[in-house]
């Protein structure tokens, strides 16, 4: 019996392993199908990156993180691929001058594949090249401060806001009644300034005429062709294009794009799409 247990202890060890971790096996089976195994490319180190910039700009964080990897010494070329209406001021400026520390080291390249405006637009400037689909819209170099008034509304629920403040100008922009003259004057130059420091960068960032700004800004929003004109854009063309001249400016021999895995891809295109299926409905020249 002994010899037959010696002849047969690899088996047993085998049978034995897949009994007691059958379960960790089955999951790690589950995953490789899921998410695949690497492929050539990824084992290969990548030498280019792409970073989207997709939907409404709220938050800067995710795109600042992907640029901090992005300045890792192998990656030798950056495409930035944005479709978005612009947003939030701060976080717009936030990823412009990420992208100028960044296009100072390495090429970086913007590609407005659908919609390149107003905060997205101000977020691309500082790129070494900035490319569009001919189809796309860019532009609307503008600022504006919103809020809906609700005391119509108020009074008709019997709603009386009470509120205790200290400073002239504490309740600007409430939504609760009618702005006063010196709140409204207060947000004109508030708004005029955040324009005027918009419009510099710009101009500044494009090499345009300061003093011809109402050609390029003015909250204009232009076809690709009439961009490249006025100067906000350098070249059109397909992400093709775009990806193309990243190669060639990075002066790579073999490019090897750097891919998200697949789960990240899935949960980019889930908020992209939805996003975009909404901001389709209000904004954009549409060809049916």
């Amino acid at each position: 019996m002994s010899i037959l247990a010696r002849l047969f202890s690899p088996i047993t060890w085998t049978l034995s392993f897949i009994q007691k971790y059958f379960k960790s096996l089955l999951f790690l089976v589950i995953l490789i199908v899921i998410f695949g195994l690497p492929s050539g490319d990824q084992i290969q180190k990548a030498n280019l990156m792409r970073i989207d910039i997709s939907g409404p700009i709220f938050d800067s964080n995710k795109f600042l993180e992907e640029l901090e990897e992005a300045q890792k010494p192998s990656i030798k070329g950056v495409l930035v691929v944005v479709n978005s209406p612009g947003g939030a001021v701060a976080p717009s400026i936030e990823m412009a001058l990420a992208i100028k520390r960044l296009s100072a080291k390495k090429p970086v390249i913007a590609y407005a594949s659908g919609v390149m405006a107003s905060g997205s637009y101000y977020a691309a400037i500082y790129a070494n090249k900035i490319i569009a689909n001919p189809g796309a819209m860019v532009g609307s170099i503008g600022v504006l401060f919103q809020s809906p008034n609700f005391k119509e509304l108020a009074d008709k629920l019997g709603i009386k806001e009470q509120t205790i403040t200290a400073g002239k100008y504490k309740q600007i922009g409430t939504p609760t009644r009618e702005w006063l003259p010196h709140e409204r004057k207060e947000l004109e130059t508030m708004i005029e300034d955040t324009y005027d420091m918009f419009v510099t960068d710009v101009a500044n960032a494009r090499g345009l005429d300061i003093n011809k700004s109402s050609e390029y800004a003015d909250a204009h929003v232009f076809t690709a062709r009439m961009a490249q004109e006025v100067g906000l854009i350098d070249e059109l063309g397909s992400l093709h294009t775009a990806t193309t001249a990243l190669e060639k400016q990075s002066d790579v021999t073999f490019p090897i794009w750097k891919k998200k895995d697949k789960m990240e891809r899935f949960m980019d295109r889930l908020i992209t799409e939805s996003v975009s299926k909404v901001h389709s409905y209000f904004y954009g020249l549409k060809a049916y």
